[in-house]
């Protein structure tokens, strides 16, 4: 383990949110400057097995921060422009009056395309990426496009298939030759090799908000005018069997599936709060990143109901503080893990964990926030 004696209060913090095997288990990593400062983990991968060093932990939309981060790499070499109608490198997606929604609109979630339940027929159609993405490019957006509607599972096909459209190359060889390859380190997976599955620490409990079943509370959100759009963008039919089963890891699906280590995300978002340089190498140009970190709309989000903030594929790091910096930004997923870089500060910080959420919900939690908060007042007094 690595903990700089500076970040000694900040391991304590997270040392301490485990004590039991009810807590599950997790890892935290943080980078000042381009140099790793924390690499720790603590508690259990399964209800008999401790977290190890190279465990891994499927992390939901924290993921949409790698998948935007791959279409970053794809503009600094002129691929892509952030300006252009993204029908032009994808002529289908013009369908149904889309012909004018951008890149830059598409990356900042303001293309109306924020409806996954009911898109795809079947408990299992979201495993079929083909299927999902023709029915995006064929789908009407809603009436809000141009404002920001959290595309909470969509998102993540609309980058892949974009991405994959401009380069002829499968979305898994990108991730690993735009984002593994160049910071070397392995665990950027969608599609998780079989022999490192082994690797995956196993979620818990169930996703099933209060403990409702998810067809009935996800019915019930549905016919809610206040709830209505975090059901239409993030709670499509049988969601709950499918994050739990193994076969979601033969598969990409860049919106909820990713599987990472927090020293992986450290590193990548370290790249993005230095200057695009990690370890001398140039990951983004400074160009780029200064579009990245651009706020795109201060709006506030009709499908989360709060004002997001939204970059380029990334959202406002929210920390557990009475100061936000208004510079810190990345992604944060599903259950309570994430990561996001502060540029000002020079800080990326990542924390993975299989325990969904605490005793009230599963959805997320303070554990990231408190942590990002403590990194973030350590960074400042240095």
């Amino acid at each position: 383990m690595v903990v700089d004696p500076r970040f000694g209060e900040l391991a304590g913090r997270f040392f301490r949110l485990f004590g039991q095997t009810s807590d599950g288990g997790g890892a935290l990593a943080v980078y000042l400057d381009g140099e790793p400062v924390v690499d720790i983990w603590s508690g259990w991968a399964t209800r008999d097995t401790r977290w190890q060093s190279d465990t891994v932990s499927v992390s939901f939309s924290t993921g949409k921060g790698v998948a935007s981060t791959v279409l970053h790499r794809l503009v600094d070499r002129g691929l892509l422009d952030y300006d252009a109608p993204v029908a032009e490198y994808w002529p289908e997606f013009a369908s149904a009056g889309k012909d004018t929604v951008t890149v830059r609109e598409l990356l900042s979630h303001r293309a109306g395309l924020h409806r996954v339940r009911g898109l795809v027929p079947g408990r299992l159609a979201l495993l079929n990426h083909d299927g999902v993405a023709d029915a995006l490019a064929s789908a009407t957006p809603d009436r809000r496009a141009g404002m920001p509607g959290y595309h909470a599972v969509t998102f993540g096909a609309l980058v892949a298939e974009l991405t994959t459209r401009v380069t002829g190359m499968s979305f898994t060889d990108l991730v690993r030759t735009e984002i593994a390859e160049p910071l070397g380190i392995r665990e950027f997976w969608f599609q998780v090799p079989d022999e490192e599955r082994r690797r995956i620490a196993k979620l818990f409990p169930r996703i099933n908000p209060f403990g409702i079943p998810w067809e009935a509370a996800s019915f019930a959100l549905s016919r809610t005018p206040v709830l209505k759009n975090i059901a239409a963008a993030g709670m499509p039919e049988g969601f709950d069997e499918l994050v739990r089963n193994p076969a979601i890891h033969d598969y990409v699906m860049p919106g909820w599936n990713g599987v990472f280590s927090a020293r992986a995300l450290a590193r990548m978002y370290a790249a993005i709060a230095n200057k695009g340089l990690v370890d001398g190498i140039r990951f983004l140009s400074e160009e780029t990143l200064d579009q990245i970190g651009e706020v795109q709309t201060t709006a506030r989000d009709y499908v989360l109901g709060v004002r997001m903030n939204w970059r380029l594929g990334y959202h406002s790091a929210f920390v557990a503080s009475r100061t936000q910096s208004p510079h810190a930004f990345g992604h944060y997923g599903l259950g309570g893990s994430g990561a996001f870089a502060d540029p000002q500060a020079g800080l990326s910080v990542a924390f993975v964990t299989n325990r969904m959420g605490n005793n009230l919900t599963p959805f997320a939690d303070l554990r990231l926030a408190k942590l990002g908060a403590q990194a973030e007042s350590i960074a400042r007094r240095l």
